[in-house]
């Protein structure tokens, strides 16, 4: 029996929902991709163990979450321009939501948009996100209430969109 098997089947099974997870922390599908590929390296050299006794899938959402959270700081990769677009872009509502909610969640501290992220887009408990990120629910809940009116204040428009809605459940 090799070491690895079944990884193959895990990433092709869990590879889209924990590309969104890492997309939604770092904000750029290029730095999401990175961050995702050096997990799974790191998730491989445990695949033994983990197929044997873990939850691969918790494990790997945590080291997501850990090595996202050591990372350094990076630059937006978003560069202003000079020149304008040749034609108006128009956005709906929800495309609008969707930059404002991914800008404010940019300028949260990197455990603030991951309580945020675990809590309202994975729908962990709080015991579970504690569980993630190594801490005590205390701090799940003063992280996310933190986070929350750090959000308020960043982007008051958004306070009708699902982290509004989740919150106040």
């Amino acid at each position: 029996m090799d070491a690895h098997d079944g990884f193959r089947e895990f990433v092709i099974a869990r590879q889209q929902a924990l590309m969104r997870t890492a997309y939604l922390l770092v904000g750029d599908p290029h730095l999401a991709e990175d961050l995702l590929q050096s997990v799974l390296v790191k998730v491989v050299r445990h695949w033994h163990k983990l197929a044997r006794e873990g939850n691969p899938e918790a494990y790997t959402r945590k080291a997501l979450v850990n090595q996202y959270i050591s990372w350094r700081r990076r630059p937006d990769p978003e560069l202003p321009s000079a020149d304008p677009p040749e034609r108006a872009v128009t956005y709906d509502d929800d495309a609008l939501d969707r930059i404002m909610l991914r800008q404010a969640l940019g300028k949260l501290t990197r455990k603030q948009r991951a309580v945020i992220v675990l809590r309202f887009w994975e729908d962990l408990t709080e015991a579970q996100t504690a569980d993630v990120l190594g801490c005590a629910v205390g701090t799940v809940k003063s992280q996310t209430h933190h986070a929350l009116a750090r959000l308020r204040e960043l982007a008051p428009d958004l306070m009708d969109s699902r982290i509004a809605q989740e919150a106040a459940r």
